[in-house]
């Protein structure tokens, strides 16, 4: 999406007669730069791994966001039941007994979206508790992520980015758009210290 409409160019300090392209280019570095297909609100799948002795998961794409009618940013969710690995045991007796019985280790299992508990703010995702103590080593997450409105922040940082390959020579307009390998190639020197402090907030952190 492109993160600046002609109505706001002259309050962001461009001209009026701004060429669309420019718009167009800087808003494609900044989804770049924080590693997204855009920030406004999309939605993700993410399969994240769960730390043996842990029930929490962390997401990458924040703030979480809630689209309507809907009333959680979660659409699905599903997990893969743990097996025990060389050196670590999860499982009492009971709880593998009955676990094996039902050959559950390694399967998947649909989870109740409304049973997870979110932060979302920094994504931390709580898992539900198994009755029997089954853990989980594997989660696939389906959920709606973005930002709406568009923060000043990001306008701000994506008007620096015009300005800036205005200033660069070897860039300009032609037919209304830029080469998508020119702008790869510049994208070190437009994306000064000022615009990655600006776009730091929302730049995803994948935890491994």
């Amino acid at each position: 999406m492109n993160y600046l409409e002609p109505s706001e160019y002259e309050a962001y300090g461009l001209e009026a007669t701004t060429a669309a392209a420019w718009v167009i280019a800087a808003s494609a570095i900044v989804d770049a730069h924080c590693r997204r297909a855009t920030l406004g609100v999309a939605q993700y799948t993410e399969r994240l791994l769960v730390m043996t002795g842990r029930n929490t998961v962390r997401l990458t794409y924040l703030p979480l966001a809630v689209v309507a009618p809907g009333t959680s940013p979660f659409v699905s969710a599903r997990a893969r039941f743990a097996s025990p690995r060389r050196g670590e045991w999860m499982y009492d007796e009971v709880a593998w007994e009955a676990a094996a019985a039902y050959r559950l280790p390694g399967t998947w299992t649909n989870l109740n979206a409304a049973d997870l508990e979110v932060s979302y703010e920094i994504g931390d995702t709580t898992l539900p508790v198994n009755a029997l103590g089954w853990a989980f080593s594997e989660v696939e997450v389906v959920y709606t992520a973005g930002l709406d409105p568009i923060p000043g922040g990001v306008k701000v940082a994506c008007a620096q980015l015009i300005h800036n390959s205005q200033a660069t020579p070897a860039l300009n307009v032609r037919r209304g758009y830029l080469d998508k390998m020119r702008l790869e190639y510049f994208s070190e020197t437009l994306l000064d210290q000022k615009v990655r402090a600006l776009l730091a907030p929302y730049v995803a952190q994948k935890v491994g």
